[in-house]
């Protein structure tokens, strides 16, 4: 039996979650929302379940599906239900992933994925799943239970940035934050802090505005916050994806707050196959370099800097003069990455520094021997990616959740260092970026052995030798539980 202990309780899976898998196979459906940051975690968590024997229906836009085609690793268990997403007046023709929209107009996105709900309910009277995981679609729980099928609200980003959704919020939430009294306000119940000391300490302005979105209620429609807070009250049960070691005082928080069974994935881990190489390309260039000397920086596949704030971004990668490799999308106004770049740039950096815009298979580089350093968004994709390598992790947010992801790493956790900022706007600059990088990279740095510590003892953790299996089997039997009783 293998045993590991977490934060205030002894997670014990053994031979009867086994035997149990092997007789009692669940048909589950995922409903993740239209983006890549969330339909990837959620084919990872069907891939961990059809290893193990169970049948998922997937619902993906039309047009996605071919993207995600190669991460599909059991076709003939994991069907892919494929949905037409109605065209919303301000969508671009077409539009039907958050890849495909600007950040402004993903209100309008959400609108088109509610009117996918006639789509979903005759699915599902169709296929009969017995549970469906879904996260921003807050209607599920209302046509799925009718059906006799149980619902399961997945976040499978974090528990930490979902520790602040409590149902005391709902209903000032529904009327409307701005209309809320100071009193009202104070009646939020009190959450476990992100890290010490920041329940008492102010946001700065860049990050609530980074944020503001979430409560808006464009054209007069349900906010973001509130479909939330809908879905996790009508849900049958929570999940996240997250560990004990490290999150459970926040998943035993809500699961107190929603008096529902909460269900933890633990880190969700690509199973890269032995065949699978990093592109010749890359691996020759990196092969040129000494071991764990170049920065890696990428921001997602949805990040679009301002002009001004990429090229301070690549100057600070030339200022620090270790070799570097940068992925991302061309900034606002630019068609394309070498327009943008500055002036004498690409001559000065030739022989080291490299900015590319198309993908690029981001676990492999960064398992590569040269790379040591990894500066990114803290999406809960890279944020994961990032704590199963051996990289020096420097991080710049930019909205909503990474906020909370980075406090949490940089505060709590300790395992990162973040780029100084202005509290008014967010700029940062190229010395900062420099001054971040070097902090965790120069030789004898403190601050650099502190958190490349405490990065590894994590990291020791999360692959250490049935850990993660561990964690899907006590998710399988949580879920066996829910289905029975």
């Amino acid at each position: 039996m293998a045993k590991f202990t977490e934060i205030g309780k002894t997670l014990e899976v053994g031979v009867q979650v086994l035997s149990m898998v092997m007789t009692s196979k669940f048909h589950v459906a995922m409903f993740p929302w239209f983006a890549v940051g969330h339909i990837t975690p959620y084919l990872k968590l069907s891939n961990k379940l059809a290893e193990r024997g169970f049948r998922v229906s997937f619902f993906i836009p039309t047009n996605t599906q071919s993207k995600f085609n190669h991460l599909n690793l059991h076709p003939h268990l994991i069907q892919f239900i494929l949905l037409t997403v109605p065209h919303v007046d301000g969508l671009p023709l077409g539009a039907e992933s958050s890849a495909d929209v600007p950040v402004y107009k993903t209100h309008l996105l959400e609108q088109a994925l509610d009117l996918t709900q006639d789509q979903v309910q005759i699915a599902l009277e169709k296929f009969k799943p017995n549970v469906i995981f879904f996260d921003f679609a807050y209607w599920v729980p209302l046509v799925a239970r009718p059906l006799g099928i149980k619902s399961v609200f997945a976040s499978l980003t974090s528990a930490v940035t979902n520790v602040g959704l409590v149902p005391s919020l709902l209903p000032i939430v529904e009327k409307g934050i701005e209309h809320s009294t100071d009193q009202e306000r104070e009646e939020f119940a009190k959450i476990p802090e992100i890290y010490p000391g920041s329940s008492s300490i102010k946001k700065p302005p860049y990050e609530i505005k980074g944020t503001s979105f979430a409560v808006i209620k464009y054209d007069g429609k349900i906010s973001l916050v509130n479909r939330l807070l809908i879905a996790m009250k009508d849900s049958d049960a929570l999940c996240f994806r997250a560990c004990h070691e490290t999150e459970g005082p926040y998943a035993d928080f809500l699961e107190n707050q929603y008096n529902k069974p909460v269900m933890l994935t633990g880190p969700l881990l690509t199973k890269t196959s032995t065949s699978t190489i990093l592109e010749d390309r890359w691996a020759n260039w990196l092969g040129g370099f000494e071991k764990g000397s170049v920065v890696y920086c990428a921001f997602g596949s949805e990040c679009v800097l301002e002009k001004d704030q990429f090229q301070e971004l690549v100057l600070g990668l030339e200022q620090t003069g270790l070799p570097f490799l940068v992925r991302l999308r061309p900034p606002v106004g630019a068609d394309t990455l070498e327009e943008a770049l500055p002036e004498g740039f690409e001559e000065r950096v030739r022989n080291r520094g490299v900015v590319h815009g198309g993908w690029i298979q981001q676990e492999l580089i960064l398992s590569h021997p040269s790379v040591g350093c990894f500066i990114g968004h803290c999406g809960s994709g890279s944020m994961w990616e990032s704590l199963i390598s051996n990289c020096q992790l420097v991080l710049v947010p930019h909205f909503a959740d990474q906020f909370l992801n980075t406090n949490f790493m940089t505060k709590q956790l300790k395992v990162a260092v973040n780029v100084e900022r202005k509290e008014e706007d967010g700029w940062f600059a190229r010395d900062g970026v420099c001054k971040a990088v070097k902090l965790v990279m120069d030789k004898g740095s403190e601050v650099g052995e502190e958190v490349m510590s405490n990065h590894l003892k994590l990291r020791n953790i999360l692959l250490s030798e049935g850990f993660e299996t561990s964690y899907i089997n006590n998710c399988i039997l949580k879920l066996h539980d829910l289905l029975t009783t």
